[in-house]
């Protein structure tokens, strides 16, 4: 039987309970009214019935906590307080302490029961002073009881809370009200990141050709008879030099080539939402009455 802290069973716990919260109640014992330690925290089973009020002895032995069995409590929230019922300080001695590092399993509660198991208070309920077993006769209730004097003897595999109504049952006399829950499917959204896009920009190289027209200058040489070829000359005019030269520059175009930059476009970047709706569904519980009146007249209201 696994059992759950009530916080972790059901966050939203105190709407159940009209905004109250029994965690930080004050314990005390029925009718010596002596304050007996607080109510640190619930424990309910898999299906959420409360079964155990984790109570912190402050008060009567210093740092410890037990395990109060919830039918042996009863909670007044006119006063804001939780009554034990037959609970006595050798009993919360005798009782194993609650460490949450330790394994909650059959052992452990057996332990608990054990001790709780103990008559000492002649004014509790029969149901509540009897020990039980389930190879003796039936309580007012309808459980299993053995007669005083006698060791209840349970299996482990097939034990159940409803073995025993008077250590886990709620009853009338104490006040109790039955709730009946339901679950409902809340909807909500988480924002999670399901990739990254990258975007940067690379250099790539080409070969680019360009034609640029270019001038060579060159030397022509002509040799040409005059009209007057053969023509005698006084020795005036034929002047003979040695070494006479005539002079012409040449000149030739290179290409000069540079490069130049420029802006080719603009990347814009941007993200955009796109909306969507998505439907899911899940079980869920909700708790119905059952009603045995055993064919007797009930009236609901």
């Amino acid at each position: 039987m696994v059992l759950y802290k009530l916080e972790d069973f059901e966050p939203s716990y105190q709407e159940s309970f009209d905004g109250h919260d029994i965690k930080g109640l004050g314990v005390y014992t029925q009718g010596s009214d002596e304050k007996v330690g607080t109510v640190s925290d619930v424990l309910v089973d898999e299906e959420g019935h409360f079964r155990y009020l984790i109570v912190d002895l402050g008060f009567w032995i210093f740092g410890k906590k037990v395990l109060l069995p919830i039918g042996r409590a009863r909670v007044d929230y006119n006063v804001d307080r939780v009554y034990t019922i037959g609970l006595t300080r050798e009993q919360a001695e005798d009782l194993p302490e609650f460490d949450e590092r330790q394994t909650l399993d059959y052992d452990y509660e057996e332990r608990v029961r054990g001790v709780y198991r103990q008559p000492t208070d002649s004014n509790l309920p029969v149901e509540a002073a009897t020990p039980l077993d389930p190879l003796a006769g039936l309580d007012p209730l309808g459980a299993p009881v053995a007669p005083l004097g006698t060791t209840p003897t349970y299996a482990r595999d097939s034990y159940t809370y409803e073995n025993e109504p008077a250590l886990y049952g709620l009853n009338e006399q104490d006040h109790q009200t039955l709730r009946l829950y339901e679950e409902r499917l809340i909807a909500n959204k988480r924002r999670q990141k399901t990739g990254e896009v990258t975007i940067g920009k690379r250099v790539e190289t080409d070969t680019a050709r360009v034609a640029v027209p270019v001038e060579r200058e060159r030397v022509v040489i002509e040799r040409v008879t005059p009209a007057d070829a053969g023509t005698a000359v006084s020795g005036r005019e034929a002047d003979f030099r040695e070494g006479e030269v005539a002079r012409i520059e040449i000149h030739e175009e290179t290409p000069e080539i540079r490069k130049e930059a420029f802006l080719r476009e603009e990347v814009r970047v941007r993200k955009v939402v796109d909306q969507d709706t998505v439907e899911t569904q899940e079980t869920v519980r909700r708790e119905e009455l059952d009603v045995n009146s055993a064919n007797l007249p009930i009236e609901e209201r």
